[in-house]
């Protein structure tokens, strides 16, 4: 492909990632099954653990595969897609991380309801699933046993997500190099920054369990 051909396929790339990951399949799931605004309920999050409280646990599960499958799809097709615009591997991780980024930024920022969306854990496993497999068990074991100690999801996605890139650089952290590691950085960060309102429930001890009935 010529320099022309090689723009057009990485923008088309970027501009699909962004758009895949703006789907905001709870907010979608809640409106055709209830007739309801999943924003208007609970935490007002898009996230699959609002709408397991707020639709019920079966569309809770779905959100959560249908927000990791449109993570984990653009990022799996920009390492195992032939003729990716690369010199090297270290290039290809570091553009796989890139859109990686941009999924979760328009889970985070959707374009289909004003640019506000949900806080990307979902989104973030499907993510890092296609970037480092082997990584993600690690953090999403944290996550199983912080969860069950605690009942809260919150603070599992937060110890995950800022668990990843320490584990990603440990283990892969020469195929990602400065900028695939930065990259990934970014999306962990921003997982942990758009749970400040939890943090600082955590912090005060007011921060709602899974599971748990209200008064």
């Amino acid at each position: 492909m010529n320099a022309d051909s090689n723009w057009l396929l990485l923008v088309g790339i970027a501009v699909g990632a962004y758009l895949l990951g703006s789907i905001p399949f709870g907010y979608i799931l809640v409106r055709l099954t209830r007739g309801e605004d999943v924003r208007a309920s609970g935490s007002g999050n898009i996230g699959a653990t609002n709408v397991a409280r707020s639709g019920g646990k079966g569309l809770g599960i779905l959100t959560l595969l249908l927000d990791t499958f449109k993570g984990w799809l653009p990022v799996w097709v920009v390492l195992h897609l032939p003729g990716m615009p690369v010199a090297n591997d270290r290039q290809l991780h570091v553009l796989a991380a890139a859109v990686a980024l941009l999924a979760v930024l328009g889970h985070m920022f959707t374009v289909w309801l004003r640019f506000k969306g949900g806080k990307g854990v979902a989104t973030g496993l499907g993510v890092f699933l296609a970037l480092a497999p082997a990584a993600v068990l690690i953090s999403v074991a944290l996550f199983a046993v912080i969860f069950a100690l605690t009942r809260h999801v919150s603070l599992g996605s937060i110890v995950a997500a800022a668990s990843f890139p320490i584990i990603l650089l440990i283990r892969e952290g020469n195929i990602f190099g400065p900028w695939g590691m930065a990259l990934t950085t970014t999306v962990a960060v921003l997982v942990i920054v758009r749970h400040h309102q939890n943090i600082g429930r955590l912090v005060n001890g007011t921060e709602s369990r899974f599971g748990a009935r209200k008064a």
